[in-house]
């Protein structure tokens, strides 16, 4: 497989790129010991929550539209293949959030698992970093939510069962595509859209009940949602909004435009003009309010159009 390249890295003085091919990436973890606070907290008009852990920096699932990208440029890293190949794992998150939660200053708002990386990346199976938050959250009673697109989710049935009990809990699969293919020209190493069906089945048997009709609902989802720029959809296992962010920020841009050329390239200009049609010429906007929403004839039939089906489908 040959990986694309690191944009160019704006926080640093210099970049080094290769001559012919690069060599091929392998995974590197590091270890972080120095996290001081493990909830972040938001106040932005486009995120459905206010806080947020994330156990991992980076994600394996090489999304490539995927807006937290660009987070990786802070730890001196690219936006383009290290983001999915050097991955940066906060090892003492449980006990920083157990800590949090006892100060008197929270309020046991809602916790979202997570924002700029998958709660069950592979890595998972082995730190169990996330189990273990949800087991601190479960133990004090405090509301969680989770975003993910692996079925690794389905170890943790036991925790998510007794979250629902005794506290709250929203499961949230993203599964932008249905097509194998398309899926893995866009989301190479994320799991297949079956795996994650059969995740969000075994997840909405959490106290949650399931439905009928429409795949999506037969495997327990009872939401749904698509924003801009992907079609990107979140499946629920319970009804409540929720957020994605666009794909085509500045840095990711040239990450997501190649990988788009070379492995769809029949359907490259035809999908970029799309998402400028709806950006007002533009592949990404940056403003508040405006980033999880397009414009013009296209977007509003698009919007229309999904707005039925879920109508139909009872979701």
């Amino acid at each position: 497989m040959r990986y694309v390249v690191n944009p160019p890295n704006p926080w640093l003085t210099h970049s080094v790129e290769w001559i012919g091919e690069p060599p091929a990436a392998k995974i590197e973890v590091f270890e972080e010991t120095e996290t001081r606070t493990i909830i972040s907290s938001n106040d932005s008009p486009d995120v459905a929550f206010d806080h947020s852990i994330n156990c991992y920096r980076g994600c394996v699932h090489g999304c490539t539209y995927c807006f937290s990208r660009p987070t990786h440029e802070y730890l001196d890293f690219g936006a383009g293949t290290d983001f999915e190949r050097k991955i940066v794992v906060k090892v003492r998150a449980p006990e920083l959030l157990r800590k949090e939660l006892m100060k008197p200053s929270w309020k046991g708002d809602e916790i979202v698992f997570s924002f700029t990386s998958d709660p069950y990346v592979p890595l998972e199976a082995n730190y169990k970093l996330t189990r273990a938050c949800l087991e601190v959250c479960a133990e004090f009673r405090n509301p969680v939510g989770i975003v993910t697109k692996s079925a690794l989710i389905r170890r943790d049935i036991d925790v998510l069962q007794k979250l629902t009990r005794e506290a709250s809990l929203g499961v949230y699969f993203s599964i932008p595509f249905d097509d194998y293919d398309i899926a893995r020209a866009l989301e190479p190493f994320a799991p297949s859209p079956n795996a994650r069906f059969r995740g969000d089945e075994r997840a909405g048997r959490c106290g949650h009940p399931g439905g009928d009709r429409d795949r999506a609902h037969d495997a327990g989802a009872h939401n749904r949602h698509t924003s801009a720029v992907t079609a990107r959809e979140v499946l629920a296992a319970r009804p409540r909004p929720s957020s994605t962010c666009c794909g085509c920020r500045a840095a990711s841009r040239p990450y997501f435009e190649q990988r788009l050329r070379e492995k769809l390239p029949t359907k490259a200009d035809r999908i970029l003009n799309r998402i400028r049609e709806a950006r007002g010429g533009k592949l990404n906007s940056s403003k508040f309010g405006e980033r999880m929403r397009g414009k013009g004839q296209y977007w509003q039939l698009r919007k229309k159009l999904f707005n039925v089906y879920a109508k139909t489908t009872r979701i």
